[in-house]
């Protein structure tokens, strides 16, 4: 992969090792409000939702991932970033160069765990200078942060919010740009899943609820990041994890109101391209298929999933790193005259 050779070339130009970061690069910003929709979630856990026969499944997943109803992390789960050397971007060629982001600033939702924080990792393996991380779990979004300011240097900073909340939104916004002075990149990741409830027996405050969150939440998040670009004048990439749930019904599960936010996601995407384009900025959406994460690691899935990997022409499902290259394809100047583009990275399951 892409950013793997560029790091390897970066480790072998320089071994030194990175100090860890010290405490004060890792804050908490918080509002009332969100302090009060974090406190719906157990210290050290994460509580997760599924559904079978349309009868409601609660899970705890431990936030170490190591122990309880979800299987061990793979190999991928628990990869350290590794810096880039700057004595390297000198070196490299203007192909090469382009897939780099020196000096940039990115701000990555949902970037506690999982797809979110491997992005991130991959953000900060190709140069940037400093990370935001937005997640309404505040110890998972320290720990997340710390971390990834100790494997690569990078001034990594939490910022616990709800993307439901606009006020927590813009105030993180605000704090965001006044120390590090600029926004260059957003990602957003956050998001969650309702799955297996018919559509006739679809409760309407969980409908309201997941679309407040993938929808109504990208689109504040990318409001607020937007017009900081906008008032910077130096424009920008703005990545919104979409799902390939937002152009196709999945089978077997019975989705129909999380399909729905994802096809929304895809739409803001298109929208907010061609509104922003003058102002510099671009906006895409990254797609998942059926990816191999913790959450996706639950008993009640295991039927499903085996019905996902035969669909899958590639035969499996997709790892949590499979992502990273294309966010910072799309955070990059390589992509520099790509907007308004949806990318589906589903090992082919879309295509039968």
């Amino acid at each position: 992969m892409l950013s793997r050779q560029i790091l390897n070339a970066s480790r072998v130009a320089s071994k030194r090792v990175i100090a860890p970061a010290t405490q004060s690069s890792v804050r908490t910003f918080k509002t009332v409000q969100s302090q009060q929709n974090a406190e719906e979630i157990k210290a050290g856990k994460v509580l997760t939702v599924t559904y079978k026969d349309g009868v409601r499944q609660e899970v705890e997943i431990p936030v170490e991932q190591n122990s309880g109803p979800v299987a061990p992390p793979g190999a991928d789960d628990k990869k350290a970033a590794i810096p880039l050397d700057k004595s390297i971007l000198g070196q490299l060629n203007p192909t090469m160069s382009k897939f780099t982001l020196p000096g940039k600033v990115a701000v990555v939702t949902g970037g506690g765990r999982g797809l979110g924080f491997n992005m991130a990792q991959a953000l900060a393996e190709v140069g940037v200078r400093g990370i935001a991380i937005m997640d309404v779990q505040q110890k998972v979004g320290e720990e997340a942060a710390r971390e990834l300011s100790e494997q690569t240097g990078v001034d990594v900073r939490f910022y616990q919010v709800d993307v439901r909340d606009g006020s927590a939104i813009n105030q993180a916004v605000g704090d965001i740009v006044d120390h590090y002075g600029q926004i260059d990149i957003l990602l957003n990741s956050a998001g969650i899943a309702d799955s297996n409830i018919k559509a006739e027996t679809y409760d309407t405050e969980m409908f309201r609820r997941l679309i407040d969150i993938n929808l109504t939440g990208a689109f504040l998040v990318a409001q607020s990041v937007g017009k900081q670009m906008i008032a910077s004048k130096n424009g920008g990439s703005i990545i919104l994890v979409a799902s390939m749930s937002g152009s196709i019904v999945n089978y077997p599960q019975e989705q129909s109101c999380y399909n729905a936010s994802k096809a929304g996601v895809i739409q803001l995407t298109k929208s907010l391209a061609t509104e922003w384009a003058r102002h510099g900025i671009r906006v895409n959406s990254i797609s998942p298929g059926y990816m191999d994460t913790a959450l996706n690691r639950v008993p009640a899935l295991d039927a499903q999933k085996k019905i996902w990997i035969e669909n899958t022409p590639q035969k499996r499902l997709g790892a949590v790193d499979d992502l990273n290259n294309l966010a910072v394809y799309l955070a990059s100047p390589a992509s520099a005259f790509m907007t308004g583009s949806n990318c589906i990275i589903d090992g082919g399951y879309t295509l039968w």
